[in-house]
């Protein structure tokens, strides 16, 4: 979606409006200015679904977004809001999307209900994590954020709060669907059902959250040769096990889900932030933990903190049913089973989030104008293979020095 179409989106639900009761639009929008590099050549760090990133060069495009959201108020129960996002995702050249457009409907002061194209609430901060303002590390981690490739579902969802004391109790449950463009293909998500509870007494803030879905990928050519191939094996040679393991590998509807926990304490200058989740899917992604603990203590207009973070790889799809194949059969036939072993051995630690990785994080926030914040960070990156890192050439095995420097902006 380009820039011209982004801005006609984000009119549509305004021009009515706007002609009635224009001062009761509201336009407010955010902005990340950054520089990012690493001491490594041999591969390129980048955001989850960036197809290209930073090496041994500077590169702008890694942490840097601008973000604009128009708010109606159409009566006391009923308002409309649309927010769009400028950054590279999913291609090589900065590109714009629709990342909110909805209705909210206040049913009373407890209860309201959005429909739409709203944010899915998977993590600690899915609202706001693109809001480089709103957070104290210059990006969230990738080792837990680059394990759920969607931002937002088409449908519904429904909010309760209530308060307990001195502690509030928010409640959201998300329904819909949704089709994302990733590098080179789409994932899509149907049936999505995702229910987040968050508690906040005073400086603390707990959070859980599960998501579920079905996974379908069928636009990844990689992906289909592979399913083809091995189905075309199975059938040839009559081994029923080789195409078990096609219709394992094939994301086609396949079951998918993603449970977190995470804690926030910002209190007398001590500021914690973690979060813990579990993937599972049936389908050629792999199982995974990843957690990150980050901590940091504010000194007037300073905040420095570090960050620990870590993604395990639980499960992987096994090729253990290409093995060599029964006596009599072909020579031909082992030679095929092998190839293809191999073949499914890529796929299991290529994709989406499929790498393990460890990341030491220290980093500097300086809130030195109102609304602005200039932040310094550097990471040390222990991949496990390529772990997280895109198009590595060979030789390539880490540990990588990232260094970013961002200016965050709210208007």
């Amino acid at each position: 979606m380009n820039k011209t179409m982004l801005a006609s989106l984000l009119a549509l639900p305004l021009v009515a409006p706007v002609a009635m009761a224009q001062d009761t639009v509201k336009i407010s929008g955010f902005g990340t200015a950054a520089l990012t590099w690493t001491d490594d050549d041999r591969a390129e760090f980048a955001r989850p679904n960036q197809p290209s990133g930073a090496a041994d060069n500077f590169r702008t495009g890694v942490d840097s977004n601008l973000g604009l959201q128009a708010d109606y108020a159409v009566n006391d129960w009923l308002s409309l809001t649309a927010q769009g996002l400028v950054r590279k995702d999913g291609e090589e050249h900065y590109g714009a999307e629709l990342s909110w457009a909805f209705a909210k409907f206040r049913i009373s002061d407890n209860l309201n209900v959005r429909a739409g194209r709203i944010g899915l609430p998977v993590f600690m901060i899915s609202d706001y994590r693109n809001v480089g303002y709103a957070n104290t590390m210059l990006r969230p981690p990738s080792e837990l954020y680059s394990q759920v490739p969607f931002n937002s579902v088409d449908g519904a969802d429904v909010t309760w709060r209530r308060d307990f004391g001195n502690t509030s109790l928010t409640s959201q449950l998300a329904v819909g669907q949704i089709k994302t463009p990733l590098t080179g293909f789409h994932a899509r998500g149907k049936e999505i059902v995702a229910l987040n509870l968050v508690a906040e007494n005073g400086p603390f803030t707990l959070r859980a959250g599960h998501a579920r879905t079905k996974i379908t990928i069928d636009d990844l050519a990689s992906l289909n040769t592979l399913v083809g191939s091995l189905r075309a094996a199975g059938t040839g040679y009559r081994l029923p096990q080789v195409n078990a393991l096609a219709d394992e590998i094939e994301a086609k509807d396949a079951k998918g889900t993603f449970s977190s926990l995470g804690l926030a304490m910002d209190w007398n200058n001590f500021v914690v932030q973690t979060e813990y989740a579990k993937r599972k899917t049936e389908t050629y992604i792999n199982d995974t933990t990843s957690w990150y603990v980050m901590g940091g203590y504010r000194i007037g207009k300073f905040l420095p903190y570090y960050t620990r973070s870590e993604l395990k790889i639980d499960g992987a799809v096994s090729a253990a049913a290409l093995g060599a194949c029964p006596a009599g059969y072909p020579a031909a036939c082992t030679a095929t089973l092998q190839q293809l072993g191999n073949a499914v051995r890529r796929v299991s630690v290529t994709g989406i989030g499929q790498g393990e990785q460890t990341t030491d994080t220290i980093g500097v926030r300086w809130d030195f104008y109102r609304s602005v914040a200039l932040k310094v960070q550097i990471d040390r990156v222990k991949p496990r293979g390529n772990g997280l890192f895109i198009n590595a050439q060979p030789g390539f095995a880490g540990p990588v020095t990232v260094g970013a420097v961002a200016l965050d902006f709210v208007f």
